[in-house]
């Protein structure tokens, strides 16, 4: 992973995507990873406080935080409890490198202070759009943006100079994987200034898989035995789909011309070193852009409670 610290400042998420690979971490906190995901959110409403005073610790190495890496900090909740204006103004005071990936527009409304973070650290913004197709999105996605708004919050990213990437994911099998389909994903990410695409095949972990095979057979029945000659009894597609479906990404990526219309570079200054000699390294976190096991509670996460 290329972090080892992240804040959640929730548990829980109100997109209710029927594939998040994070539902299984709800179990933690002995809820269901269905419609106890959906709706009972864990909101963490010190976390701004506990933020600032773990970066103010004379024992913090200043190494790069991660957010939106487990559930989305700018899922629903967040228009209402506020949390992330404290923390990235926290970051922001310790010029602590830090990125975001989410699906939520909301972010927009800290872009001024995102900005403002970008000036003295170097701060990393990623938006999802696994694919265009808004009726797909309704279904599986229901809580988030629609995916041309989500495209749309790059465009006013990039336009205030600040490099947006878009991971692609989850791409669904059988369902947003069509070469039209991925051809139409990837030229509407090139034309919104995108400074990279990053393709994510869907991955099926414990939690995950049961609430969307549920829903493929409510929705895509005949898909059902399709998936299983894919998936098997894994988390994962079979390789060689992944490495086709990676293949035809950065062919179309470089047919477009994804990250020629981006920022050129980053706003901010250098990233703090690496920690220094004698301090405990905490373990990896849990990565939404990468297909590995989610961290254990409070397993490579400053621990916001």
């Amino acid at each position: 992973m290329p972090f080892r610290w992240t804040i959640n400042p929730y548990r829980g998420c109100g997109h209710a995507c029927v594939y998040c690979f994070a539902r299984g971490t709800h179990s933690y906190l002995d809820l269901d990873t269905g419609l106890d995901f959906d709706s009972k959110i864990v909101v963490k409403v010190n976390a701004a406080e506990l933020a600032r005073k773990e970066l103010s610790s004379p024992r913090w190495p200043g190494e790069h935080v991660a957010m939106g890496t487990n559930v989305d900090c700018y899922q629903r909740a967040e228009g209402r409890y506020r949390l992330m204006p404290g923390i990235i103004t926290a970051l922001r005071d310790a010029r602590n490198p830090f990125s975001v990936l989410t699906k939520g527009t909301l972010l927009l409304r800290d872009l001024d202070l995102i900005t403002e973070a970008a000036e003295v650290t170097h701060v990393g913004l990623n938006v999802s759009v696994g694919f265009t197709d808004a009726d797909l999105s309704a279904s599986v996605e229901p809580g988030t943006p629609a995916p041309q708004r989500r495209l749309d919050m790059v465009s006013a990213i990039t336009g205030r100079g600040l490099r947006c990437g878009v991971l692609m994911g989850p791409i669904l099998p059988f369902l947003s994987d069509s070469p039209a389909q991925l051809d139409q994903t990837v030229r509407q990410i090139a034309d919104c200034g995108a400074a990279s695409v990053t393709p994510v095949v869907l991955h099926l972990r414990p939690g995950a898989r049961e609430w969307f095979c549920a829903w493929l057979r409510a929705h895509h029945p005949e898909l059902a035995g399709s998936f299983r000659q894919l998936y098997g009894n894994g988390a994962y597609a079979r390789r060689d789909y992944q490495q086709q479906i990676s293949a035809r990404v950065a062919d179309l990526a470089a047919r477009y011309g994804v990250g020629q219309g981006s920022p050129g570079a980053s706003r901010g200054v250098k990233p703090p070193s690496p920690p220094r000699p004698g301090l405990a390294a905490p373990s990896a976190g849990a990565g939404a852009s990468s297909p590995r096991p989610a961290a254990s509670p409070g397993e490579g996460q400053l621990t916001l409670l």
